[in-house]
């Protein structure tokens, strides 16, 4: 047996097929058959409360405080009673919503507003073959209410029990080099792409007469079963790159290129007097204001500079030297200009930031950028790579240290961390914690717990601002462009303004304007609104025409378009058609006779001919393109717009409803009002100098530590960004003294919102427990069941998700030592989950649902996207997940276990009716 198969025997207490312990006296349910029979029928629960949001009548079956057209709808009685538990007591007491009034803004306001957009039926996933931004939404929220409920209703015996195997082992493993991997110059592949900028080097161009220096950055590549190659890349030539991933990708984020950098790095090494040849970078003194060109490298290598010009460009002060006790050569210390050096990482950074993305891994740009033209390296550039992997290798360890000084530090508070946790958690805790914020007016006058906390918060603030300046390869970039945009804020001109302007009054000003309806007529925001949908519709419709004209079939074309425009219920047996004869939705829809007219035997024969015609060319990336494909291709994308632009239109007849404007309006003053006077009252405009004054501080540290030697002491490094933020922690909390001193209660109502959440995640609520092992004892009225292969099929759930929680921990394990990415915290940890009522198994189990829905490339398609490519594009998706999920454990089916939902939906309704 492997140590994780005895860690899970030892912490699951599971020796088989989800066999458990006997269960306590008077039970029928192991605790941990409780647990999963619970969370079974809790998730079947959840998927389908959210899935009835669709329907138009859903908010009627909530009960109060919205209307009902089937009377008044008791706790007891409603259908959804998850989803109206967590509105009743999470939503509508939400602060800013518990103002609003029952009937002007829940039943005539939101509620028509919703069950009119229910009603429109905008296009769901389904009909457009790709994840819509709800339907993920949904998915979310779906796993987040499951965890709420699941860790929030307990049991009524007390022995429910989680299946609970540690990962510490990865996580422990991983801490060190989380974050610290991405850097390393060796053995980071991501994709298939293992590279590295690895050195710099000057090429000339011959220009009419002379010859123009340019650097020229030395990119090592590595792909499994290839041989190494080092290739030589302007930057001009990454400017390309970056151009052709836009054309080739449009629409897709692509992450911004380094802005040139022409600055040097000086860093210190030893060498002996015999090996002075090796000591010089073949670039080190290269002028350092050499331009870059987007003109081919093509020219020549310039030979390496003299010795002689190293040492005049060093200062006499570092040169030091002494006898070695076995040798009598001399040993000194030197320092080497490392030509561009800031510049070859940020763009290490940015070919690996970029090769993250699998489909940009695979393009052509990007195969042709890393394996073009390779090169030989000289002995000059040899020795540039070998100082180039020195000086990465002196950095990383320099990140170690830091990291490991600030957890030292930070450690020495863990005492005071536990007070302050226990503080916290508490009843209360955070009502207190915002109480004292309130009263002490200076961190000095705190109580101790929680000044210990401020110097916790602290380091862990020094930490983070070295990781983002410092410590990543695209450090410098991101410094310079904050920097560039410190530089640019006119904070002294925001000050005044905001100071004089009163900003309640001046929105409110410009929400008439654009709300105004006069005479009745439509308002300014909808005029905005239609003329911008409306420019959308007809842009749709310019591109229909364009494919109507290229189908030459008006009948078939009209029968697409009638089938955007039918009922619902229609389009569900479509395709359900579909799907149940494995067939495309086209050709379910042009043979359907559900929509009029019927098709002559030829175009029946036409389709299928052309939809055979275009899974040959999905499938054949070289064949050349038939005439059947494309033209069934034109059929696919004229479906698509038809379904657009009736998704405008809905859109547009929702806008122009009054009931939008009333809804907006409601909102605005509901949520942006007391925000506007609390920032108002407690005089926000004075923080944004304290900002300034801080903005400048860290700058000015930032460069410090950026001139610093390679081997200055970290200790002095971790000191000087802890004392950057001790510098400055009196403003930052002054300010946040002052809101809450000024927010008319809205900061302490809060807290109790949140603690109220809280309070049922410990303690569950307060209508009782779940007594699952009464649906077995007919205390319910359970009907028919057979209770022996219940608990078969119970077992079978607890054994799929031990099963599942193994695979995911191998899975885990091998993703961390292929690519060992990710973030480090220098600081140690304060809060566990339990602290606030959330069992950390039951967040492992959301993390793995999250990773196996989660599509790994989510680009939205353009509408002038080819449709044969974008098909191809799902396959592969639907390929990749497929081999991403291998090996995953089947979840079983049950039938028994099913007959338990009524009466287990009946006990859940009288726990949540309080």
């Amino acid at each position: 047996m492997s140590a994780l198969d005895e860690k899970i025997v030892a912490n699951g207490g599971q020796t088989g097929a989800g066999q458990s312990a006997t269960p306590p006296d008077g039970q029928i349910l192991t605790g941990k058959q409780e647990h999963y029979l619970k969370r079974e029928l809790i998730s079947r629960q959840v998927r389908g409360e959210i899935s009835e949001l669709n329907s138009p009548t859903a908010l009627q079956r909530f009960g109060a405080p919205f209307r009902s057209d089937f009377g008044e709808v008791a706790p007891v009685d409603s259908e959804l009673p998850i989803l109206r538990y967590i509105f009743v007591h999470h939503v509508r007491n939400f602060p800013f919503l518990d103002q609003a009034q029952e009937k002007q803004f829940w039943q005539d306001k939101l509620q028509v507003f919703l069950e009119s957009f229910a009603n429109k039926h905008v296009s769901s996933s389904e009909d457009r073959l790709e994840e819509t931004k709800r339907r993920k939404l949904a998915r979310k929220s779906e796993k987040l209410v499951e965890l709420m409920m699941v860790s929030g209703v307990p049991t009524a015996s007390g022995y429910e029990e989680r299946i609970q195997f540690s990962e510490m082992e990865i996580v422990e493993r991983g801490a060190n080099e989380k974050g610290l991997l991405v850097n390393m110059p060796e053995g980071h592949a991501i994709n298939g792409w293992d590279v590295n900028v690895a050195a710099v080097r000057v090429t000339s161009v011959k220009r009419t007469v002379r010859y123009h220096p340019h650097a020229e950055f030395i990119i090592r590549v590595r792909r499994e079963g290839k041989e190494e190659i080092h290739i030589g890349r302007r930057y001009g030539e990454f400017v390309k790159l970056h151009r052709r991933l836009r054309t080739e990708f449009p629409g897709k984020h692509l992450p911004p290129l380094p802005r040139k950098n022409k600055s040097s790095t000086t860093s210190s090494w030893f060498g002996s007097t015999d090996d002075d040849n090796e000591s010089i970078s073949s670039v080190s003194t290269q002028d350092a204001s050499a331009s870059d060109e987007a003109t081919p490298s093509t020219g020549r290598t310039l030979a390496p500079p003299s010795e002689s010009i190293v040492r005049r460009s060093l200062s006499k002060s570092s040169l030091r030297s002494s006898k070695s006790p076995r040798a009598s050569t001399e040993v000194v210390s030197r320092q080497t200009v490392l030509y561009r050096e800031e510049q070859r990482v940020s763009l290490r950074a940015f070919l690996r930031t970029i090769l993250q993305n699998k489909r940009i891994a695979e393009s052509k740009s990007m195969e042709e950028f890393l394996t073009s033209k390779p090169i030989s390296l000289n002995e000059e550039e040899l020795i540039d790579v070998k100082r180039r992997k020195e000086m990465d290798a002196v950095r990383i360890e320099e990140q170690k240290r830091f990291y490991e000084i600030a957890r030292q530090r930070a450690a020495e508070l863990d005492v005071y961390m536990e007070q302050f946790r226990r503080d916290i958690v508490e009843s209360n805790g955070l009502t207190k914690l915002f109480a004292e914020i309130r009263e002490k007016p200076s961190i000095a006058e705190l109580s101790p717990q929680y000044q210990k906390f401020a110097e916790w918060l602290r380091i862990e603030v020094a930490a983070t601002v070295y990781h983002l300046f410092l410590a990543e390869d695209n450090s410098p970039e991101m410094f310079a462009q904050a920097k560039r945009i410190h530089g640019l804020v006119p904070y002294t001109l925001m000050k005044n303004v905001i100071r004089i302007a009163n900003p309640a009054a001046v929105m409110s000003s410009v929400l008439d304007l654009f709300l105004a309806q006069p005479f009745g007529s439509r308002s300014l925001l909808q005029r905005i609104f239609s003329m911008t949908l409306n420019e959308g519709i007809k842009d749709f419709q310019k591109h229909i025409n364009s494919l109507v004209a290229k189908v030459e079939d008006t009948v078939l074309t009209q029968k697409l378009k009638s089938f955007v425009d039918a009922e619902e219920a229609i389009k569900d047996i479509i395709r359900e058609e579909a799907e149940a004869e494995d067939v495309d939705i086209i050709v379910a829809i042009l043979r359907s006779e559900l929509i009029q007219p019927e098709l002559t035997p030829e175009q029946i024969g036409k389709v299928f001919n052309s939809w055979v015609a275009w899974n040959h060319a999905v499938d054949n990336v070289d064949i050349e393109m038939q005439q059947g494909a494309q033209w069934f291709a034109n059929m696919k994308q004229l479906l698509k717009l038809y379904t657009r632009q009736r998704d405008k239109a809905m859109m547009l007849s929702i806008v122009e409803e009054p009931v939008t404007l009333q809804l907006f309006r409601d909102l605005f003053t509901i949520f942006y009002e007391p925000l506007v006077r609390v920032y108002k009252s407690a005089n926000v405009y004075s923080s944004i100098t304290d900002f300034a004054l801080f903005a400048d501080d860290a700058i000015a540290v930032i460069e410090s530590a950026q001139r610093q030697d390679a081997s200055a002491d970290p200790n002095q490094t971790v000191q000087a960004f802890i004392d950057l933020c001790a510098r400055h922690e009196d403003s930052f909390y002054k300010f946040i003294h002052e809101v809450h001193l000024h927010d008319n209660g809205l900061f302490q109502s809060l807290m109790s919102w949140i603690e109220e959440i809280l309070e049922f995640l410990r303690k569950g609520p307060q209508g009782g427990k779940m007594d699952m092992n009464a649906l077995f004892q007919g205390a319910v009225g359970v009907g028919q069941i057979d209770k022996e292969v219940a608990l078969e099929e119970i077992n079978a759930l607890i054994k799929w998700q031990e099963d599942r929680k193994r695979w995911h921990l191998n899975k885990t394990r091998q993703k961390m030592a292929a690519e060992g990415a990710g973030e480090t915290i220098p600081g140690t940890s304060t809060f566990n989950s339990s602290d606030f009522g959330l069992d950390e198994a039951d967040l492992e189990d959301l993390a793995i649902s999250d990773e196996a829905s989660d599509s790994e490339d989510e680009d939205e398609e353009d509408d002038e996207d080819d449709p044969i490519a974008v098909e191809r594009r799902r396959r592969i998706k639907k390929q990749d997940q497929l081999r991403r999920t291998a090996g995953e454990p089947v979840k079983p089916e049950v039938t028994e276990v099913l007959k338990l939902m009524d009466p287990f939906v009946v006990m859940l309704r009288h726990v949540l009716a309080d």
